[in-house]
């Protein structure tokens, strides 16, 4: 019972604080209200408290009189919090050598204000949009400038993540990219590169990411994938890309044992590129047969009798097919598992929605410094709750036993 009675206590004070307010027509949030009236007597006081500890006496006490160090007055400070802007009394010493914890030299926002910002950035809002947003919803003045600041602080972290060390070996890495719009004279689309490889325990692990200048070649890809190697990534069983130019030659150089496999379905949508609109089911269908063909000999087969009923209508089909094909069949040879995750990247596909979003989101961007923070900051939202994880996991439980078995055990270094 004895136990109860703080909190009981504590209620009542809580109680008779908000009925006195409301009674003296004082809100409770907004400005000026009871909310940031309390967080500014709490700082203030905590702040008292981080100065007597510094100086080894309280205020106004005796045992301070010609020790030294004492107390010199006060300077005013808003700190920005998550009730809003608080106008608070920072104490000074003689000496100018105390230094706050609770809210520190230069500090000028609190726990909370950075994350918003962080996570309103990772949407695609611009740093107008930011301002507006946290004046309207929370009465918090934030200009363009501080929230630039913000959101370079995460370029440091960035550039720690672009350089951390990898797992020895991944079953599958899928490369895509993002076209982004940037103002380099004039607005042109650039390509933003990114990897997402599938850990041996079935995780999704974003490798990094790299802009392009839109003529990428092996050398490019040589310099990708040695960055890759050089963070301890010794061997990918399988790449799976778009016919990215020049990635099978650099992919050769550097993990000689890695199949390189063309995606399906980029490949069925480039085909759509060439028909008509009313052929795209019957060139579906017609293509079908082709990429669920029990062997390589059987999908040659299949192949020339679309060549037969298509070729002369869609040429530019036949050869889009023919151009591919080295990097379309090896996924031919795997069982059904194997073939149902490396056939298409759909799995890539879901990251590259909530990048696109935020990209359309804010236009253009003025650099591809600007274009790679929005990118990283929007990868660094994803699945926040960690739901999306365990889905991805199960789904791949039984294509990796699949893998291990197909690539002779090379998946089971991983394990070592």
């Amino acid at each position: 019972m004895e136990a109860a009675l703080p909190a009981a206590a504590d209620e009542r004070f809580i109680e008779e604080l908000v009925s006195r307010a409301q009674a003296d027509g004082l809100q409770l949030t907004g400005e000026g209200g009871l909310l940031q009236q309390l967080t500014k007597r709490l700082l203030e006081s905590a702040l008292d408290g981080e100065m007597t500890d510094h100086l080894g006496y309280d205020k106004h006490d005796p045992a301070g009189k010609n020790g030294g160090n004492s107390r010199n007055g006060k300077r005013s400070k808003t700190v920005l919090t998550d009730v809003g802007p608080v106008e608070i009394e920072v104490p000074r010493d003689r000496e100018g050598s105390f230094e706050p914890q609770i809210v520190k030299k230069r500090q000028r926002r609190l726990t909370g204000v950075d994350e918003m910002v962080l996570s309103l950035s990772a949407k695609g809002l611009t740093h107008g949009e930011i301002s507006a947003h946290l004046a309207e919803v929370y009465g918090a003045e934030v200009s363009k400038a501080t929230i630039s600041t913000i959101t370079d602080s995460v370029m440091e972290g960035m550039s720690e993540w672009q350089n951390r060390p990898l797992d020895p070996v991944y079953p599958v890495v899928f490369i895509d990219c993002v076209n982004v719009k940037i103002r380099d004279g004039q607005v042109a689309n650039r390509p933003v590169y990114m990897a997402l490889a599938v850990t041996a325990e079935g995780h999704r692990d974003i490798l990094g990411l790299w802009a392009g200048d839109g003529g990428e070649g092996a050398k490019h890809w040589l310099r990708v994938l040695t960055e890759l190697k050089n963070r301890g990534l010794e061997d990918v069983l399988m790449l799976v890309c778009d016919g990215l130019k020049g990635l099978p030659d650099a992919v050769g150089e550097v993990w000689p044992r890695t199949v390189v496999q063309t995606c399906v379905v980029h490949l069925l949508r480039a085909s759509f590129r060439y028909a008509a609109r009313q052929d795209w089911d019957k060139i579906a269908k017609a293509l079908k047969p082709v990429y669920t063909a029990p062997t390589e000999d059987a999908a040659t087969s299949r192949f020339l009798e679309f060549t037969e009923i298509w070729g002369e209508k869609y040429p530019a089909i036949v050869r889009l097919w023919e151009n591919a094909w080295a990097e379309f069949v090896p996924f031919l040879q795997f069982d059904a598992e194997i073939r149902r995750i490396v056939c298409t990247t759909n799995a890539i596909e879901s990251v590259n929605a909530r990048i696109r979003r935020a990209v359309r989101a804010r236009g253009h961007f003025p650099s591809e410094a600007a274009a790679l923070k929005c990118v990283y900051l929007a990868v660094m939202s994803l699945d926040p709750t960690g739901t999306g994880r365990k889905r991805w996991t199960s789904r791949w439980k039984r294509a990796l036993q699949a893998f291990d078995i197909a690539f002779d055990g090379r998946l089971s270094v991983a394990h070592i």
